[in-house]
């Protein structure tokens, strides 16, 4: 008899599965080896103080090598021994990579493309999300694994499928899509004006009219785009719920989770995270990217954010990785500090993919915990360092949770919104904005959380929205009633132009906020070309510009100097809100929003940070970490105890090349 299902309010959480440790491993692919290897890997696990690994991802074919049938004897010994060796199993679903008779026996499980090809197997994520008999298999190994396994005193987590992030334009798609449409829009005449179906003669009489927005002569319905993305979101989100209820009638007890990919497009990741015990993330920063660290920063603080406290990365790498252009291995000492990074910024499980590296496959070249070099190896060593010291911190810092003063402003749905084939200019993309916006508050030390526009923002004085160019009713009425309580807040171009159709709002810009920013009428959006740059009171302003005019009593805190837009406004202040018409030079943006954050009692963890060392406050401990390649001395006033190495510092700490310290009073 089937268990009824958990009830949200007692779900577990990482806690349950971390038990005051930081989780420290990776993904375990053992059927990739021999098994006389896995006594092997066990010793080299426990000397590198592995406690977790993830086992199962992609062995759907091993598990069930023909329709039916089930080969479980392997895992049963290889939990076995994991257990017997005290390391925890996140295990998985492993339903990303469906075996190839699947695909041939039944060839409606796989996924086609907007230009109607069917994407075939050989590679992974080849399954077509509506697909009601891939969801059967997929449910029916699920049930039998959650059977077998729900109970082993291994199991610490459960991790369903791996990175969803398909589409599919199939015609089992289209007729899913058609009734995800009739539930939202309940009639044609609601769908026909929500889409703007007037335009270019494409109203629709009959349901069966409508398809996924496949490849077209010339631009597509941009509202149907917009649909189809929030529709493909909510169908993988089905098909993850399907699975996580099916394990947790099982194991009640045992956390879930499923991995996201960092900053991805895809998915509503807002939605996904309520929907999980865990939220966990991929994070693969390019080593030879000077910005690398601040976009595992930016990473890691939306991660936190969606988990509302601590979170799990859950994949990692510990060297190179094998899809780039040109696949650079981390130089000594860079995965410590990014491992230490992530817990700085809230993780209590660091982990990689993979274990071993592969010796065949198309991620042969994707680094492993232990490298092809094995237990000698650079990359092995740096390994055991970073276990042992993990478990040194992990007992001051495990479960803790600092609340940040201010907040950066993110949503899906806008992002899907803006993106479409007809927009101002294919030179803005969100993700870079957003990025910019990030690294100048990370560079001026100053730590954010993310935001959904409509959540309560009463706890931060200071909000930032960097572009959300489709904005509900209900979000901008919180905007304004946020700044009216007291709140600072700071937005970017682009922001509150359409509703959630993609719908303009009267005069360029909903009303409600033009009169928060002190905008009196916008005439047009002046976007700049790839490199062009505007000047606007002292600095330059690049992407975009706008011609607009002040109203009442806002100030004019930098007007654009020459040029069409001469002497008009390029950044408003009304009072507490701010508009920035452009997107101001790197340098110039991370002044006016330390300055402005200054003024709304936002302050960094110290003073005299060095611009290299990135500092950063979980519970009382204090994370330094020196992202130059010289060594670098921070001043520290008073006493303090360092978590990684024992010693007292008294003042000042001297962090070497790519060095670390954790101080605690």
């Amino acid at each position: 008899m089937p268990l009824p299902p958990l009830p949200p309010r007692v779900r577990p959480a990482l806690a349950d599965a971390t038990r005051g440790r930081i989780l420290f491993g990776g993904d375990y692919n053992p059927e990739q080896w021999p098994e006389e290897t896995w006594p092997d890997d066990i010793r080299l696990m426990r000397e590198a103080g592995v406690n977790s690994v993830t086992v199962g991802v992609f062995s759907w074919a091993k598990l069930e090598p023909r329709p039916g049938e089930r080969q479980f004897g392997w895992l049963d010994r290889l939990l076995e021994l994991l257990h017997e060796s005290g390391i925890g199993v996140v295990l998985a679903t492993p339903t990303a990579s469906p075996p190839p008779w699947l695909g041939r026996l039944h060839p409606d499980t796989l996924p086609v493309d907007e230009d109607g090809r069917t994407e075939w197997w050989g590679g992974r994520q080849h399954f077509s999300h509506s697909s009601d008999t891939y969801r059967h298999h997929a449910a029916a190994i699920t049930e039998d694994l959650a059977a077998r396994y729900g109970s082993h005193p291994a199991l610490t987590m459960w991790h369903i499928n791996n990175e969803y992030c398909t589409y599919d334009h199939s015609d089992r798609a289209a007729a899913r899509f058609r009734d995800w449409l009739k539930q939202r829009y309940g009639t044609l005449d609601a769908l026909n004006t929500a889409w703007g179906t007037a335009f270019w003669s494409q109203g629709y009489g009959d349901w069966a009219e409508i398809h996924t927005p496949r490849r077209a002569h010339y631009l597509r319905n941009p509202s149907q785009v917009l649909d189809f993305k929030r529709f493909t979101s909510d169908m993988l989100l089905e098909c993850y719920r399907a699975e996580r209820d099916i394990v947790r009638r099982y194991s009640p007890h045992i956390p879930v989770t499923t991995n996201f990919m960092p900053l991805w497009e895809g998915v509503d990741a807002w939605r996904w995270a309520d929907e999980e015990d865990v939220v966990s993330v991929d994070l693969y920063p390019d080593p030879r990217d000077p910005l690398g660290a601040q976009h595992g920063a930016l990473v890691q603080d939306l991660t936190r954010s969606q988990a509302r406290g601590p979170w799990m990365l859950m994949e990692q790498a510990a060297g190179p990785v094998n899809w780039r252009g040109v696949n650079h291995p981390k130089p000594r000492g860079l995965n410590r500090l990014w491992s230490l990074q992530a817990v700085a910024r809230g993780a209590d499980a660091v982990c990689y993919f993979q274990w071993r590296q592969s010796r065949q496959g198309a991620e042969k070249f994707h680094s492993g915990m232990v490298g092809h070099a094995g237990e000698e190896g650079r990359t092995y060593r740096e390994v055991r360092r970073i276990g042992a010291e993990l478990a040194r911190i992990a007992p001051e810092v495990t479960g803790t949770h600092t609340v940040n003063d201010l907040a950066i402003l993110h949503d899906w749905h806008s992002w899907w919104a803006g993106a479409h084939e007809g927009r101002l200019s294919g030179e803005v993309d969100y993700a870079q904005v957003l990025t910019a916006w990030h690294r100048a508050l990370w560079e001026s030390h100053l730590t954010a959380d993310f935001a959904h526009p409509e959540h309560d923002l009463t706890r931060y004085r200071m909000v930032v929205v960097p572009q959300l160019y489709a904005l509900t009713d209900t979000a901008i009425d919180s905007l304004v009633a946020y700044v009216r309580r007291g709140g600072t807040l700071v937005s970017g171009f682009l922001t509150g132009i359409a509703d959630q159709d993609d719908r303009v709002r009267p005069g360029g810009m909903d009303a409600r906020l033009r009169e928060l920013f002190g905008i009196g009428t916008l005439h047009e959006w002046w976007p700049l070309e790839a490199g062009e740059s505007i000047r606007c009171g002292g600095f330059g302003g690049t992407l975009w510009s706008e011609e607009i005019e002040s109203a009442g009593d806002a100030e004019v805190v930098a007007a654009y100097e020459g040029g069409e837009l001469d002497g008009l406004p390029a950044v408003l202040r009304n009072g507490r809100a701010w508009y920035l018409s452009t997107l101001p030079e790197p340098s110039h943006l991370r002044e006016l929003l330390a300055r402005i954050a200054a003024q709304a009692g936002v302050r960094p963890p110290l003073d005299g940070l060095p611009p290299q060392v990135e500092a950063v406050r979980r519970g009382e401990a204090l994370f330094l970490l020196n992202h130059a390649r010289e060594s670098v001395t921070v001043p520290v006033p008073g006493t303090h105890h360092d978590l990684l190495t024992g010693a007292k510092v008294t003042d000042e700490v001297t962090l070497d090349r790519y060095g670390a310290a954790v101080l605690k009073p």
